[in-house]
């Protein structure tokens, strides 16, 4: 069944807010059922773009005026397609914790690495980047592990949890700082007279409540340093990737089952008899026998027998639909399929930026920088769970680490090699700058640590090559017995 919310008009979702910039045991039910108000128009936006995600998209409900019995109903899931590029791309391998350079902490960030990998990161941070765009937002959740056994491996302190945007929400204070009030999570509970009510719970700085049904039934104190719910947005107006390009995504899918339906009423065309006299069972003889006798009705009247058709010119639809297409990658920010080979792109640099690559490239770090400092938040409270539980076998501060994306970077390496080459090969300029300069290498600092400590290592080799190398030489030449 096709949406409903054919002419929905999308711009993001809202940031919802306090009308305080406190939550106490007081204010706590009516800010949540305020905020709740505000959620419920996001829902219904995230609803829409989650089921056209799927594939239940506007198309699906198209109905015609003239043969109705033709009406095909064509869906190309480029939506799909966007949000499995963007996903691709910005995660193509895991993201890392890494040491911040100068921090002695490599033990300590091995086994956090270790933890999360209990934890399934690489899964959660897929399912975090795919609601991200899809609905323009995601959700974290952190907590505290109460079987946690430091003496039992496959064990980690603290347990973690993608929330789906439907049954989540961040509550932000009413002024310019926009601080997190408190975390919200949705759902429906039976009560014990079996009805179905709406229950919140409710992480702020220093309390967890549950509220089912209006009122609260649990109120407890926890010790996190942040709240542990944290908001992942994509962008700062929470809108997803191919939210801006819905309007397009629909003529596309309207001109593919107009296509079709133009070959079949082509195929279907009806027959006209011009002069011709014709019974109803001749008609039924002639679809059997695919064949008709005629004769004129007159000299001065000419027989005839032709099929009613019109048929759409395929090249000039093509040409549409290319130039749709064009313009949601470019709005997306995706490279286009054509592999460059065209009169004016004359050099690679060309042919990387005329199909888009560079823009696919700038998009995944603006995300980049918006997962990196929900992450941190995120990572505020899970160090401290680790901190406390490990007995400070994990101590780290947000200081110490360092969130590494590690993107395919396969684009135009010729030239950057070039760059490179060039660089190392000037006496003024230091090596160090050569490798955060050239584009070639995703962590700059790594890679030159790396090879310093190989050229280091392949220097030593040479010497000792060298000297082994003389006394055999000098013996040859009888020099030395």
């Amino acid at each position: 069944m096709a949406n409903e919310k054919d002419n929905l008009t999308l711009s993001g979702r809202t940031i919802i807010k306090a009308k305080t910039n406190a939550i106490t045991d007081d204010n706590v039910v009516n800010v949540i059922l305020q905020a709740y108000t505000d959620f419920l128009g996001n829902l219904a936006d995230i609803d829409y773009l989650i089921n056209y995600y799927r594939g239940i998209q506007p198309i699906l409900g198209r109905k015609k005026v003239y043969h109705q019995e033709i009406n095909n109903k064509i869906v190309e899931n480029h939506a799909r397609e966007i949000v499995s590029f963007k996903v691709g791309y910005l995660l193509w391998k895991p993201i890392e914790f890494v040491a911040r350079k100068g921090r002695a902490v490599v033990k300590s960030i091995q086994a956090l690495n270790d933890c999360f990998v209990i934890e399934d990161k690489v899964e959660q941070d897929k399912r975090v980047a795919k609601y991200q765009s899809i609905c323009g937002t995601a959700y974290k959740l952190g907590l505290s592990n109460p079987d946690y056994d430091k003496d039992i491996k496959n064990n980690a302190p603290f347990k973690s949890y993608v929330i789906d945007p439907r049954n989540a929400f961040v509550i932000y204070s009413c002024d310019f700082k926009l601080e997190p009030l408190a975390g919200v999570i949705v759902d429906k509970v039976y009560t014990a007279e079996n009805n179905l009510v709406i229950r919140f719970q409710v992480y702020t700085k220093d309390k967890f409540y549950e509220i089912i049904d209006g009122k609260i039934t649990k109120n407890e104190a926890h010790t996190y340093i942040t709240i542990p719910l944290v908001e992942y947005p994509l962008n700062e107006e929470r809108i997803g990737d191919f939210e801006q390009v819905i309007s397009l995504l629909d003529c596309i899918n309207a001109v593919a089952s107009n296509r079709l339906d133009a070959v079949e009423e082509f195929v279907q065309a009806l027959m006209v008899f011009e002069n011709v006299d014709i019974k109803e069972e001749e008609i039924r003889k002639l679809k059997e026998l695919g064949a008709i006798k005629l004769k004129d009705a007159s000299k001065e009247l000419k027989a005839n027998v032709r099929y009613l058709t019109q048929e759409l010119n395929q090249t000039q639809v093509q040409t549409l639909v290319s130039y749709m297409y064009s313009i949601v990658l470019k709005i997306v920010g995706m490279p286009s399929q054509s592999d460059g080979n065209t009169s004016d792109s004359s050099n690679n640099g060309a042919i990387i930026i005329k199909n888009g690559w560079q823009g696919a490239d700038a998009r995944a770090s603006e995300t980049e920088v918006m997962y990196k400092a929900s992450e941190k938040v995120f990572l505020k409270n899970i160090l401290d769970i680790c901190k406390t539980m490990t007995k400070r076998k994990i101590d780290l501060s947000l200081v110490d680490i360092d969130i590494k994306f590690t993107r395919r970077n396969y684009e135009n390496l010729y030239q950057k090699a070039q760059v490179f080459d060039l660089m190392l090969k000037n006496p003024k300029v230091a090596p160090e700058l050569a490798f955060q300069i050239c584009g070639l290498f995703t962590d700059s600092e790594e890679a030159y640590a790396k090879s310093e400590k190989y050229y280091e290592q392949y220097k030593k080799e040479a010497v000792e090559l060298l000297k082994n190398k003389q006394p055999q030489e000098e013996n040859e030449n009888g020099k030395t017995e």
